[in-house]
């Protein structure tokens, strides 16, 4: 059964705050079994936080926009923030440290089943009312954390078809200690300028499929995490990515960095990554692990960005294991394969692990590296933020491979090419240093 929600009393007029009619039509499609709620084509619906309900579906038409208001305030109908929020003292890029618990919220839903966001209509964040310093580079929010488009805590059986979400000013689909998720052709078309809007972030999840989708993102598109907040959920576990084209001010997929309990069994194939600061980015900070995965089939271009904003310095594939802080305990990677991958950019692989020997058995079966100058930013160096110690590594004779304290690092037929412009920089294949049984292959 159809719910259209202006028959509920909205507008659609782009001016009037909609929320307690879409709101309204959401919880009569739920006390009744279930159904769709749709909002019509041809009309702005302004909202602030909006609860999802079990067995309802909200069906967006093509042409139909949900908006986000211009009020914070309206967000705001939980309670649990008593006033506007502090702007921040420092910028974002420096310190953000987050637990994964916001206290805003525009979708939002918890401890339901089977929820579904379809249709090929938009839902903006309206990330402009939340801008806080402005450079040609780089937006900082006025405060943080900021306010996810979607938050989904504890939500089995959950489906994102085609629709598209844009203007998210903080991470866009945050989904924490859900199980059994099937997002399939959505497009996330976010600024590349909008600091912490990441696309699509896993947090405790369990049995997720991500295919076909298109993602625009400053900071990271695809990006699974293990918060502190969450952590009665368990691992990020049995997970596949597919099909899906990615483009990125940080990484294009990234494991962490929050990393407090277990990653593994995730599966990455058949994705073009381009014109992103990072493509595969394994970040390691805390007492989890990041094991059993495969990444395979893809193509990653990257560029370097503004390193003063940014986190990373265009490696298409990093694996770092080391300390958040002193005091941290910190866990490990091991068992990961890349298989079959094209890369080209301004820099090369880099593997950084603890003392201890954290990274192990790292696979590169048929792996082609291009390093080639794309942009005026400096180049040779390598970025481990956030970490305790030295951030920023610079090496004015930098190496296509540079692992340190890693043990059985394996390559097979790699292949590596240098433009002779950037011959002045990176002058050797590899620079290993505290590694045991490190095996170049080189390919011919």
């Amino acid at each position: 059964m159809d719910y259209h929600v202006r028959e509920y009393g909205a507008l659609g007029d782009g001016i009037t705050n909609d929320t307690q009619a879409i709101q309204a039509a959401v919880d009569a499609c739920h006390l009744n079994g279930g159904g769709r709620v749709v909002l019509e084509s041809g009309h702005i619906y302004r909202a602030g936080t909006l609860f999802l309900r079990s067995f309802v579906e909200l069906h967006l038409e093509m042409g139909a926009v949900l908006k986000g208001s211009d009020s914070l305030a309206d967000y705001n109908l939980m309670g649990l923030q008593d006033e506007r929020p502090a702007d921040i003292s420092r910028p974002t890029y420096e310190k953000c440290d987050y637990a994964g618990a916001p206290a805003l919220y525009f979708l939002y839903a918890r401890d339901c089943e089977y929820i579904s966001i379809t249709g090929y209509g938009k839902i903006d964040g309206n990330e402009e009312i939340f801008y806080g310093t402005v450079t040609p580079w780089h937006i900082d929010g006025s405060f943080y954390p900021r306010i996810p488009l979607l938050f989904l805590k504890n939500v089995s059986h959950l489906t994102l078809q085609q629709v598209t979400l844009t203007n998210s000013a903080f991470w866009t689909v945050h989904m924490v200690g859900c199980e059994d998720v099937l997002i399939d052709g959505i497009r996330i078309l976010n600024s590349l300028r909008m600091a912490n809007c990441d696309g699509i972030d896993p947090d405790h999840c369990k049995n997720v499929r991500i295919s076909n989708c298109h993602i625009e993102s400053a900071d990271d598109c695809i990006v699974f995490k293990n918060t502190a907040h969450a952590m009665e959920y368990g691992p990020c576990e049995n997970i596949t990515v597919s099909g899906c084209t990615l483009v990125s001010t940080s990484a294009a997929i990234k494991f962490g960095t929050e990393s407090e309990a277990p990653f593994r069994n995730i599966t990455i194939e058949n994705c073009s990554i381009h014109h992103s600061n990072r493509g595969i980015s394994l970040q390691l900070r805390d007492q989890g692990c990041i094991e059993n995965v495969v990444f395979s089939n893809l193509t990653i271009s990257t560029r370097l960005f503004s390193p003063a904003h940014w986190w990373g310095r265009a490696e298409p594939i990093a694996i770092t294991a080391v300390r958040r802080s002193e005091e941290t305990n910190i866990g490990y990677i091991r068992n990961v394969l890349f298989s079959n991958i094209y890369c080209e950019g301004e820099n090369g692989i880099f593997i950084y692990g603890d003392k201890s020997l954290n990274i192990q058995d790292i696979q590169f079966e048929r792996v082609s590296l291009h390093l080639k100058k794309c942009t005026d930013w400096p180049q040779g160096s390598h970025d481990l933020r956030p970490c305790s110690g030295t951030d920023m590594l610079s090496d004015k004779n930098a190496a296509a491979v540079y692992a340190r304290s890693a043990e059985r690092i394996s390559f097979s037929d790699l292949k590596v090419m240098i433009d002779d412009d950037m011959k002045a920089v990176f002058s050797r294949i590899t620079d290993t240093e505290d590694c045991a049984a490190f095996y170049p292959a080189l390919g011919k």
